[in-house]
């Protein structure tokens, strides 16, 4: 059974148009390094997040990559990587990878659309998805990272979801 060509539809309404539209909204800072390239900046409560979103056309993929603004030491890398394993396997969208040759933790994440276009409901709930397991879990590497602690505590004591103003 052959399927219809709707590969215009795709480029007539590009998903990072999608995303600077919901960064202008938002006061995001951004950049454009290309038609399908889009960087944000994102202020989190734990860190300022650098947002990379690039659309594959060949794929049919929207690409999402969250990365921390703190880069993992030799010393540390093994324990990070125990860390990763923990998180990714609760987490049901996307993942976290570590780029070993820059020490970087990101999250990343793609939204495939098969001949479909883009809604700003998906594209905001890609952004939510990423920056919401980043901000859960960014505590739990830092605990790894900067206070030595194994992965299993670390993950322990960010698992708890605090309810209420004090």
């Amino acid at each position: 059974m052959a399927t219809a060509d709707l590969s215009y539809l795709l480029t007539e309404q590009n998903p990072v148009d999608l995303m600077e539209q919901i960064a202008n909204g938002q006061d995001w800072s951004f950049d454009r390094s290309g038609e399908d390239e889009l960087t944000l900046s994102v202020a989190g409560n734990w860190a300022d997040y650098q947002i990379s979103l690039n659309w594959r056309t060949d794929l049919e993929t929207l690409h999402i990559a969250c990365a921390f603004d703190f880069k993992v030491p030799d010393a540390r890398m093994s324990e990070v990587y125990r860390l990763l394993a923990q998180i990714n396997e609760q987490l049901w969208l996307g993942h976290f990878d570590l780029w070993t040759h820059e020490g970087l933790i990101m999250y990343r994440h793609g939204l495939m659309l098969n001949e479909t276009a883009a809604s700003s409901a998906q594209c905001e709930a890609l952004l939510h998805a990423a920056l919401e397991a980043c901000e859960r879990y960014y505590q739990a590497f830092q605990f790894v990272v900067w206070a030595g602690r194994d992965a299993k505590e670390a993950l322990a004591s960010t698992m708890f979801e605090t309810e209420g103003h004090a």
